[in-house]
This record gives structure tokens, sequence and C-alpha cells, in this order.
């Protein structure tokens, strides 16, 4: 399954919540699901009822969708998730909480996941003084991550930490805005996790 490249705003339309996929636009009355809160499509305005497998599969998709995975990598992550210790659905939110293109977008030094994952993958992310260009490397405590010194005069990035002042900085990152920096205090917990997600029911469509 090749990633989707079609309009990302048709996607929060079809889970019916904002996904953020469009940077600073899902913060304005231009997002999709504040001008058209229906499914897109001719069929879009009826009302359907979903069955329980309807309703899992959504949410499994919508979490898939936010943080930018394929089918292949998401099971990867619920299986690792299992493995660990501790209740199966918040260990697969705090995988996914720990990879660096969602860590760089949560600190505002980009304006969504996928932007986030163009400048890990272009080399402008270093980890603790080390060059890491793989968006899905898992960040760990007491870790340092930086924005490359020659990168930090993009304009694209200055941009999207100056309007990321309206964001709030999960507790478990500490952000140096003056030095384009930040430090890994914690480990994240579910209560950093402000978007609408019922991981409960991932579970239970993986569980069948």
């Amino acid at each position: 399954m090749a990633r989707y490249i079609g309009p990302v705003c048709r996607l929060c339309r079809v889970e019916g919540v904002k996904l953020y996929l469009k940077g600073d636009r899902c913060h304005t009355d231009k997002c999709a699901i504040e001008r058209r809160n229906y499914a897109p499509g001719q069929h879009g305005q009826r009302r359907t009822k979903r069955s329980d497998y309807g309703t899992q599969l959504r949410e499994k998709q919508k979490v898939k969708r936010m943080y930018g995975l394929l089918e292949a990598q998401f099971s990867g992550y619920f299986e690792k998730a299992e493995r660990q210790r501790g209740i199966t659905g918040e260990n697969l939110l705090f995988l996914l909480e720990r990879r660096l293109d969602n860590v760089i977008y949560r600190l505002g030094f980009c304006s969504s996941r996928t932007e986030a994952r163009q400048v890990v993958r272009h080399g402008h992310v270093l980890v603790n003084g080390k060059r890491v260009d793989i968006p899905s490397y898992l960040v760990r405590k007491n870790q340092k991550i930086e924005i490359e010194e020659k990168s930090r005069k993009m304009k694209r990035i200055q941009e999207s930490l100056k309007s990321s002042e309206r964001r709030v900085v999960p507790t478990w990152l500490s952000l140096d805005r003056d030095h384009f920096s930040a430090t890994v205090l914690d480990f994240p917990k579910r209560t950093d996790i402000t978007e609408e997600i019922q991981e409960q029911l991932i579970v239970e469509l993986y569980s069948k």
C-alpha cells in the first residue's frame, strides 16, 4: 500500500474530526471540518449507523492517518505495544508520541507531522549532537533534540515556531525557543495526548 498523496482535508472529513494534517490552516475558519462537517462524496450527508467493527476500524484509521503511518507500520507498533508491560492501548500511543517526527511537531518546529517528517528526512534535526534522519526514531529520556544550526535560518521553521505559541508543549518535553532545542524530560503520559482518541477500540479491533 502506497502513502496517501491526495487532499488531506478529505481525510479529516471522512473521520469527522480534525487530524491537523494541514498545519496552521486547521486552526482557521478555512478548515474543511469547519466549512463542511460531513463526509465527502455524493452520499456524504447521509446518516449511517456503524457496526461495532466499523467503529473500531474508523478509530484505527483515524489514529493511523493522524500520525501519518502505513498499515504495516501501525501493526508493527501495536505488536510492540502488546509485548510491553502496562495497558496495550496506552503503550501504543506512547510509542507513536515518541517518534522523532511527532516530537518535532509537538515542539512547534513544524506546523504538521508531514512537514516534520520532511524536516527530519532532510537532516535538519540533531539528537544529542548527532544528525538523525529517521522519522520513526524513538526518543528517550534526557536526550537533547535541536534544529541544526544552519537550518535555524529556514523561514518555514521560524514561522512555525512563532505561530506555534498558541499550542501547548507537552509536559514531558522542555522547549528552549531561543536556541531551537528541547530536552526529553520523561516518557509521555496519557494526559499529555489531548486529541480525542479511544485507544481501547483499536485494541478490540486487533483482538478479533
